[in-house]
C-alpha cells in the first residue's frame, strides 16, 4: 500500500483503522491529506545532560494541503506515569490546559485541536478514551544543543545574542501584572504539592540512589514547603508565565540570522511566578557545564548574563528573594535518575547540595553557585 507517494513503512507506527482516523482528523483541522506518521524522536545526547524520561510520545504528521505545499502538524498524548498522570483525568487535563493556554505564549507553536481516541476513532468528545492534542511543528534545533555545543568548544557572539533574546522573551511574556491571588497560591500548592512539582519528584526517587537518600530529600521537602509559606502572600507578582522553559522547549532556527525562537510545551496553565520560567532556564547553564572539564568558564558567562540581562530588562527587585524553590524544584528534576540517568551520583550531590544551600538563606545570589554546583565540573 503507498500512502499519498511515501511507502506504508512510514506510517506503520499506527494501525490502519488509527491511519484512517488521523486522516480524518487532518482533513477537519486543516483541509489537508496525510502523507506520513513519523515518530518523533528522543534525545540521543551521551553525557549526564541526556534527557531521558518525557510525559507522551508524539508523532509526526506530515500534510500535503490543498495548494499542493507540504507542511508538519504533531499529534501529542500523554502517557500513564507516577508524576500525577496516574488517572485518565489527569492526562486529559494535561491536553486541555495546553489546548487553552499555548495561543496565551509569545512565539509559542500553535494549538490545533484537542479530542479524545474513541476506541480507534478520533472524535471531538463523545465516546472518550485517551485524550490528544494537534499542533503546529515548528523547525529548528532544541537550545540544548547550544549549550552542548558551548560546553564543548566555548562561547560566540551568537550564543550572547541569543541569551539576551531569551531574556526578551521572558520580560515580553510576563510584563503584564495578573489579577488573582487564588491563582497565586494555586500555582504554589502546584509547585510543592502536585505530582509535577517538589512532591511528585520526590516520591520518585528510588530506594538507594547515590547521594540521594530519602532523609536529605525529605528535608529538601520540608524546606520547600517552608517557602510556600513564605511566598504566598505575594499575589502582585501573579503573571502570565511558560511554565516549563528549560532547553529542550526552545528551539532556534540555524537558517534564521535574526535569532527568533519558537517555543514548545507551555504548562501548568501558564500563570505564576516569573521566577518560575527564570530558574528553569538558569539552572541548565551551570548543569550543562557537568562532565565537561573547562566548561564551565563559557556557561559561567550565560548563567551571570541571563540573570543581569533579565532584571536588567524588568527591573525585577523580587526576584532573588522568591526563587529559591523554584530552583530546587528543577534541580530535583535535574538530579532525579528517572529524567537524566546519566547523571553521576557526585554530580547529583552536588545539585543537591546547591538546593540545600539556596532554600536555607533568605535572599539568593547567583555567585551561590560557584562553591556548590559547578566545582565537580572543574
Amino acid at each position: 500500500m503507498v500512502l499519498c507517494g511515501t511507502p506504508r513503512a512510514a506510517i506503520s507506527c499506527v494501525s490502519p483503522s488509527v491511519e484512517a482516523a488521523m486522516r480524518e482528523l487532518v482533513a477537519r483541522v486543516c483541509g489537508g491529506e496525510l502523507i506520513s506518521v513519523k515518530p518523533l524522536g528522543d534525545d540521543s545526547a551521551g553525557d549526564s545532560t541526556a534527557k531521558a524520561a518525557g510525559y507522551g510520545k508524539p508523532l509526526a504528521l506530515e500534510v500535503r494541503e490543498a495548494d499542493g505545499s507540504v507542511r508538519t502538524l504533531v499529534f501529542h498524548t500523554a502517557s500513564a506515569n507516577t508524576f500525577g498522570h496516574d488517572l485518565r483525568s489527569d492526562r486529559a487535563a494535561e491536553m486541555l490546559v495546553a489546548y487553552d493556554s499555548f495561543a496565551d505564549i509569545p512565539s509559542h507553536v500553535k494549538a490545533l485541536d484537542v479530542g479524545a481516541i474513541g476506541g480507534d476513532a478520533l472524535t471531538s468528545l463523545a465516546g472518550a478514551g485517551e485524550f490528544y492534542l494537534v499542533t503546529e511543528y515548528a523547525p529548528g534545533a532544541v537550545y540544548a544543543e547550544d549549550l552542548r555545543r558551548i560546553a564543548e568548544s566555548g562561547i560566540t557572539e551568537r550564543d550572547q545574542r541569543r541569551l539576551l533574546r531569551l531574556a526578551q522573551c521572558l520580560a515580553e511574556l510576563h510584563a503584564e501584572p495578573l489579577e488573582g491571588g487564588d491563582l497565586y497560591r494555586r500555582s504554589l500548592r502546584d509547585l510543592v504539592g502536585s505530582g509535577e512539582g517538589i512532591f511528585g519528584l520526590i516520591d520518585n526517587y528510588s530506594e538507594g540512589v547515590a547521594g540521594a537518600p530519602a532523609a536529605r530529600l525529605q528535608a529538601i521537602e520540608a524546606s520547600c514547603n517552608r517557602w510556600r509559606w513564605k511566598l504566598r502572600d505575594r499575589a502582585h507578582r501573579l503573571r502570565r508565565i511558560h511554565g516549563d522553559f528549560h532547553p529542550f522547549n526552545i528551539l532556534f532556527d540555524e537558517s534564521d540570522e535574526t535569532d527568533e525562537l519558537a517555543l514548545l510545551d507551555a504548562s501548568r496553565g501558564s500563570f505564576g511566578d516569573p521566577a518560575n520560567d527564570v530558574a528553569c532556564l538558569a539552572i541548565n547553564f551551570p548543569f550543562f557545564a557537568l562532565g565537561h572539564a573547562g566548561a564551565w568558564a563559557s556557561l559561567r558567562e550565560l548563567w551571570y548574563g541571563f540573570w543581569g540581562a533579565y532584571t536588567d530588562i524588568t527591573g525585577d527587585a523580587e526576584l532573588c528573594e522568591v526563587v529559591a524553590p523554584y530552583l530546587a524544584w528543577r534541580g530535583l528534576v535535574l538530579a532525579n535518575p528517572l529524567w537524566y540517568p546519566q547523571v553521576e551520583p557526585s554530580e547529583r550531590a552536588a545539585i543537591l547540595g546547591f538546593i540545600e544551600r539556596v532554600l536555607a538563606v533568605e535572599q539568593f545570589h547567583p555567585e551561590m553557585v560557584e562553591s556548590v554546583f559547578v566545582e565537580v565540573a572543574q
